[in-house]
């Protein structure tokens, strides 16, 4: 069917691309949105499908300033940020339904987010009392999860996985994975991201919508589900006046944050405007933005600007290849303007970058003997290149790149000069095990770049001598000369007293300078060489593939490095990634919810019950569910790692839950993971109780105060009591955030009348409970619970939709039924 809003849809000038423009309307309403709600706007137009975002969501967009804080919209971010001990759950879960459309005999590779995700695996670092005993654990503990993220990032379409040691999640959001626009089948729209952390919304700061939601929230809309929000307010915050030459960015956003904080902005998004606003660089705005759980906005919005497409410009820049030099560090040469560069450290006068080498002397060209061959060298000739690994180059991908660019040299016909001084100082053995073992060191040693040992080597000048003859011609025409090498240190004469400059490059790029025999080349218009058949050959020819790279460090680098370990991880059964439960009767339809008869209580709690108390994140206790369980599976207790780490496992995470040694319990009276288990009188591990009530077909319910699920945004916050057996929780009030989450499980938010709670029904929590569900379910139903006598609770079902979830089992399965219809 012809989409709703085709009349707005605009095509680029150039290029062909489409885009809605919402400008389109004629509506003098769309002239007084602010630009974030403008966001909004555009993704509810252009993902108006009549079942998920309808024309009527789009008209409560556009009437903002009569329907804000009222109106429920729909919202469809353009990608999904997960970090790895958010992101596991999810791939796990994503995974169990594949598990379930194969046993119903449909094909598991149609199970794939609809929309695009990157899993940025950064919290997996873990700070041990020993460094040694560090490396060997953290193979142990991550292994198994590392290789699952791997599976994934080839396995599921639309899922890119970035891997260790590339940095931290939302940095790596600002830096590599932010777009400001998006392409997509045919049509250009803004950038916008949903992530599983409070901190997403540092991406603010560029003029791109964001901000945290929970686990199961981003599941969803990992398939496809929009997130439901209330149309929210907006705080327009105007910058005026000018910023103290000794004031620094952190005084800045400490006093704004103080400013916004006083003014009482909860849920608000928050749109910066003013004069002062441009004298705030991008890492200020993102720095402004990251504050937002701080002063409890939902997002700190910098619209774009020339200060933003500025940044873009310069960052954009920085993903070329690059090289430092000729003198300094510090110095960094783009290796696409490498060759002008040179020529004008020649032009200038004696300093950090020149040689003031005059006009007519730069043309100086010196013949010499070299094993009874005739060279001649000039002014950018390279006499030294050293393949180094044992610093910044340690990365096993830039190693095997050069090696397997080696190969191809090689095969090409390509040499390279038998006078330069060439050399390959690995940083230890296992990098030799790796070259060796991916069949790139003969390459490397044909090349001239054989090992000669391990230890500093050229960065400390411990360079063996050129050539006389080599040394006499530098000599004689006074010429500038280069090593070029993959250290840390190139300080002007350290590698060698008549080498002058000096550059750092990365291996590859050491091995294209040795080839071409000169740092005087346009690697995108001049051949590095000529084969002996006459065909040149330029750097891309022998350049190789990212995917050949991965492929070939997968192949050997991640065998080397377990084959120590494989003995002992083969005795143990998976403790990390297990199929959870919540998508066995996903393609099935299940009968609608019923009424709770006789349920327990499992936990009488008080207020702000937070989400630590909940799930906690942190180490596992020695004498805890969970630690119990993992020793039945033969490991030692420093191999339990963390709660956190093991979230791809219903097994630890279901005994996890309420394993805070904080959770204060009024069934026991002082802080512990413990509770009454009602009908024997036992006091018990939560688990174990709740195995028990399991074993025995009885419901369970949780009683609790205030601000219930505050904290933290974690899946397995709704997760773990829906597996405890948890069927609805009664409190006072609720962190919307974990409601939400709860909804998504299929477990039902109750909260007392206003000016009602345990205490003043006289509650002991260990009666029996039974909730009554009507025949129709609405948003904020008022339900009957009785326990002898009865008192009533609002189901806090905010929309329509919410109570559709309810009714398929929560927001997950809905979502999973819905996708794969």
């Amino acid at each position: 069917a012809e989409h709703p809003y085709s009349h707005l849809i605009d095509t680029l000038e150039h290029g062909g691309l489409k885009f809605f423009n919402p400008q389109k309307f004629n509506d003098p309403r769309y002239d007084k949105l602010p630009l974030s709600i403008r966001v909004l706007l555009e993704a509810a137009v252009r993902n108006c499908d009549g079942f998920y975002t309808k024309e009527g969501d789009v008209q409560s967009i556009l009437d903002w300033q009569q329907q804000q804080n009222k109106a429920e919209v729909p919202f469809s971010p353009a990608r999904v940020l997960l970090q790895d001990f958010t992101g596991i759950p999810a791939m796990v879960d994503l995974a169990a339904m594949r598990d379930a459309v194969a046993k119903h005999g449909l094909d598991p590779s149609l199970v794939n987010p609809k929309c695009p995700t990157d899993l940025i695996v950064d919290h997996s670092l873990q700070i041990d009392y020993s460094k040694w005993f560090n490396q060997e654990m953290e193979l142990i503990r991550n292994k198994e999860r590392l290789q699952f993220f791997k599976w994934c990032s080839k396995a599921f379409k639309n899922v890119n996985v970035v891997p260790p040691d590339i940095g931290a999640v939302h940095q790596v959001n600002l830096e590599y994975l932010s777009r400001v626009v998006q392409i997509s089948n045919g049509f250009i729209y803004p950038d916008s991201v949903v992530g599983t952390d409070s901190h997403t919304t540092m991406i603010n700061g560029l003029g791109i919508l964001g901000w945290g939601v929970g686990g199961i929230e981003s599941e969803a809309v990992m398939l496809g589900q929009p997130l439901s929000l209330t149309l929210p307010q907006v705080v327009g915050c105007k910058l005026l006046g000018t910023i103290n030459p000794l004031t620094t960015s952190i005084d800045i956003v400490l006093g704004i944050t103080k400013h916004l904080r006083q003014a009482g902005i909860a849920g608000r998004f928050v749109e910066f405007f003013g004069p002062g606003v441009s004298q705030l660089s991008a890492p200020d705005r993102t720095t402004i933005a990251n504050m937002c759980p701080e002063y409890n906005a939902t997002v700190s919005f910098f619209p774009v600007d020339q200060v933003t497409l500025k940044h873009f410009k310069k960052t954009s820049d920085s993903v070329v290849p690059y090289v430092s030099g000729p003198k300094r560090a510090q110095d960094r040469v783009a290796v696409s303007n490498m060759k002008e560069d040179f020529q004008s450290c020649l032009d200038e006068k004696v300093g950090f970058k020149g040689f003031n080498i005059s006009k007519e002397k730069q043309e100086t060209r010196v013949p010499f003997l070299h094993c009874g061959q005739k060279y001649e060298l000039a002014h950018g000739s390279v006499v030294i290149a050293a393949v180094i690994s044992c610093t910044n180059n340690c990365n096993p991908s830039v190693m095997l790149t050069a090696g397997l660019m080696a190969k191809k040299a090689v095969e090409a016909g390509l040499v390279v000069k038998p006078y330069i001084r060439t050399s390959l100082a690995p940083g230890s053995g296992m990098v030799t095990h790796y070259l060796s073992t991916s069949g790139v060191l003969p390459f490397l040693s044909q090349l001239g770049f054989e090992v000669i040992g391990y230890g500093c080597a050229t960065c400390v000048g411990n360079t063996a001598p050129l050539k006389e003859a080599v040394v006499d011609a530098i000599k004689q025409g006074d010429l500038v000369t280069c090593g070029v090498l993959s250290g840390n240190r190139h300080f002007e004469g350290r590698l060698c007293d008549c080498v002058r400059a000096n550059y750092l490059a990365s291996p590859p790029l050491v091995l294209a300078y040795a080839i071409a025999g000169t740092v005087g080349i346009d690697f995108e218009k001049e051949p590095l060489g000529v084969t002996p058949e006459g065909k040149e050959v330029y750097l891309c020819d022998i350049w190789p593939s990212r995917e050949e790279v991965q492929q070939t460090e997968e192949d050997t680098i991640i065998s080397s490095i377990f084959k120590d370990l494989r003995g002992r991880m083969e005795v143990r059964r998976r403790t990390f990634i297990t199929a959870p439960v919540f998508f066995h009767d996903c393609v099935t339809e299940v009968p609608p919810p019923q009424s709770i008869e006789n349920a327990h209580a499992l936990l009488f709690l008080g207020d702000k019950v937070t989400t630590d108390h909940i799930s906690p994140a942190g180490s596992i206790a020695r004498a805890s569910a969970a630690a119990k369980y993992l020793q039945s599976k033969r490991l030692a207790p420093r191999e339990f790692n963390s709660y956190g780490a093991r979230r791809g496992n219903d097994a630890v995470m279901t005994r996890g839950t309420f394993a805070s040694i904080k959770l204060q319990n009024r069934f026991i009276g002082k802080s512990g993971p413990k509770t009454l288990h009602i009908p024997s009188g036992q006091t018990l591990d939560v688990f174990e109780a709740a195995e028990r009530y399991q074993r025995d077909g009885i419901p369970l319910i949780i009683l609790a105060g205030k601000d219930y699920g505050s904290g933290n945004s974690r899946d397995w916050v709704a997760k773990g009591p829906y597996l405890l057996g948890v069927r609805a929780v009664i409190a006072e009030s609720f962190e919307k955030l974990h409601k939400n989450q709860l909804v998504g499980m299929g477990i039902m938010p109750l909260e007392f009348l206003p000016g009602q709670n345990a205490d003043s029904l006289e509650l002991s929590g260990k009666e029996k409970f039974t909730i009554t569900l009507p025949d129709t379910l609405s948003p904020r139903k008022q339900l009957t619970t009785s326990q002898g006598k009865s008192f009533i609770v609002t189901a806090l079902f905010d929309t329509e939709m919410d109570v559709t979830f309810f009714q398929h089992g929560g927001l997950l399965r809905f979502v999973a039924r819905t996708f794969l219809k």
